[in-house]
């Protein structure tokens, strides 16, 4: 069993290039989305279970969470629906340099309304958790991150294994305390998987040989940088992988790490090898790309295999 904590959004794409949400232009959606949601989904697919901790309002758009769940088995127990606040949101615009652009409603609506601590950890751990995982967005906000740092202690405690992917987001960074929590969360994870955007700021001027070897001594059990179009790299004791990137037509990139960490963190915590969980990642983060909106490019295990089959040449 898999679990995750954060925020719960819906997301609207721009259909423009280079608009910064400045111009009137088509938006598409909503999606369900939210980095850790984006997690759950993918993690439920491949792992067969998973359990959410979060909120969404009680409107239309908690509905296309809450039943975007429910097709993909994730367990619903700890997610709250909030009277009286609006679901979280995200618009997203893409450039023609390849960068995005995101507006967010996360601690202003139901999203930042997280059940509260000890009734969260009850209940991860009687839903059987073995790992948790924390997606750097959710830390933007000082009472959300209060709440995502004492329940990871809290499981830590427990003998709960720790996922962080640090995805700093630019847009949350508002304060002192965001990079140092994902510090102090890296600090007793066990599976650390930053994209090299996160890397540069966490380890500057570190090659990723000198930080995920000192990772691995101090008790992580696997470390992976994400490194889009580069492929990635991953280190389990002294063992270590790169892989290229696989050649895929580029729809959408939102998502894409989510999917990959959760891909990695489903095999690697079932006692799959380095090779074969960052196989799949890699493959799983290639076809999350393919298509529209956050969550629409997620994949099963079938459909990583059928993948995998289609570039190896026989």
């Amino acid at each position: 069993m898999i679990g995750s904590v954060g925020e719960l959004l819906v997301e609207f794409v721009c259909t423009a290039r280079d608009t910064h949400h400045a111009a009137p232009a088509p938006y598409v959606g909503p999606f369900a989305s939210g980095a850790p949601g984006i997690f759950i989904d993918q993690a439920a697919r491949i792992a067969g279970q998973a359990v959410f901790a979060g909120a969404v309002g009680d409107d239309a758009f908690g509905r296309v969470i809450l039943d975007r769940f429910k097709a993909v088995g994730v367990d619903n127990r700890l997610i709250n629906v909030v009277t009286g606040e609006p679901t979280g949101t995200a618009h997203v615009a893409y450039n023609t340099d390849g960068s995005r652009e995101f507006v967010f409603n996360i601690a202003l609506s139901a999203a930042g309304h997280l059940p509260e601590v000890e009734g969260a950890a009850i209940g991860f751990l009687a839903a059987g958790i073995r790992v948790l995982h924390i997606s750097g967005s959710t830390l933007g906000d000082a009472a959300m991150r209060d709440t995502a740092f004492a329940l990871c202690e809290r499981l830590h405690a427990a003998g709960v294994a720790i996922s962080i992917d640090p995805n700093i987001r630019a847009e949350l960074m508002r304060d002192g305390g965001y990079l140092d929590t994902v510090r102090r969360i890296v600090a007793m994870a066990e599976y650390v998987l930053p994209s090299d955007a996160d890397a540069e700021l966490l380890w500057p001027g570190q090659a990723f040989d000198d930080w995920a070897s000192a990772l691995i001594r101090e008790g992580a059990r696997a470390v992976v940088l994400k490194r889009g179009d580069q492929g990635c790299i991953g280190q389990v004791g002294d063992e270590m992988l790169a892989l290229p990137a696989h050649a895929v037509q580029v729809v959408d990139p939102t998502g894409a790490g989510d999917c990959f960490c959760a891909t990695f963190v489903a095999l690697h915590s079932r006692d799959h090898d380095l090779t074969f969980a960052l196989t799949h990642a890699n493959a799983a983060g290639a076809l999350a790309v393919s298509a529209l909106g956050p969550m629409e490019g997620n994949s099963t295990l079938a459909q990583i295999e059928a993948f995998l089959t289609s570039v190896t040449p026989s």
